[in-house]
């Protein structure tokens, strides 16, 4: 009688667990498209991609994936800019809106690439999430006999050795792009941008995880900011920012019952 007992509950979680494999989502999800990017103008980031913003042959191609990307159909575009600056950023998309033909003094990927896939979808709302928290991604550099850095030091070594092997100035525009959105390389600049601090600290300390803390915590806020955003099951989100926050994003986009994300790569072809 014991042994069956237990094969019976063996059996439920069993079941239960197969019944478990995907995320508990809500009946009327809000699709979103969330798309990586490296910054396409001027960045105060530590590691930048060679671009000329002003350039007409480069502008054209970012129009031609903005024509595919508009495919999608977004109702909101979200983008990698301040809360505070909304009234002007809708401004300025409205007026781009009115004539494609605008030129921006110091364009980046918002005008270049949000405006226009907005442009094409007919969408009308536009809206900033951004955080701005610093912290200290080189303080494996600054702490002398911390725990990790080994371990530090031989990550970004395999990092260089990628990089050799995958020059990213013989891409194009959209292989740039397509390495922005895979998966593995999203999980890099986790790596990169965060996860790797916390190999780095003192005895009895934490100082590599306090700084990558501060990281997570900007994005964390980026998130809770969109989330004050009013949008319901028809709305098709258009998500464009630099591709460290888009892996973020990823994490909890998916796991959350309100939202369901699109898969880029049918964009990205």
């Amino acid at each position: 009688m014991r042994i069956t007992l237990i094969i019976t509950v063996l059996l439920s979680i069993q079941l239960q667990a197969q019944e478990l494999k995907d995320p508990i989502k809500f009946e009327n999800t809000v699709k979103v498209l969330n798309m990586g990017t490296f910054h396409m103008g001027y960045t105060p980031d530590a590691t930048t991609t060679e671009f000329d913003e002003h350039d007409q042959r480069n502008i054209e191609e970012v129009h031609q994936i903005a024509q595919s990307i508009a495919e999608f159909k977004p109702t909101v575009i979200i983008v990698e800019t301040l809360p505070d600056n909304n009234e002007v950023l809708e401004n300025s998309y409205k007026e781009y809106q009115q004539n494609p033909g605008l030129n921006f003094k110091n364009p980046s990927e918002v005008e270049l690439l949000a405006f226009e896939v907005g442009r094409l979808a007919g969408a009308n709302r536009i809206y900033g999430i951004d955080f701005k928290e610093g912290y200290n991604y080189r303080i494996g550099e600054k702490i002398n006999n911390n725990y990790g850095f080994e371990t530090y030091q031989k990550y970004f070594s395999v990092l260089d050795s990628l990089q050799k092997q995958y020059p990213e100035e013989k891409m194009s525009l959209l292989q740039k792009l397509q390495i922005n959105n895979n998966p593995i390389y999203k999980d890099m600049l986790l790596n990169l941008n965060a996860d790797m601090l916390t190999h780095i600290s003192t005895e009895g300390n934490a100082e590599g995880a306090d700084e990558a803390a501060k990281f997570y915590h900007r994005n964390l806020v980026m998130y809770s900011n969109l989330n004050q955003i009013e949008l319901d099951e028809n709305d098709r989100v258009f998500i464009l920012m630099g591709a460290t926050h888009t892996a973020f994003f990823d994490m909890w986009l998916k796991r959350s019952p309100k939202y369901e994300t699109i898969n880029i790569d049918m964009y990205l072809e």
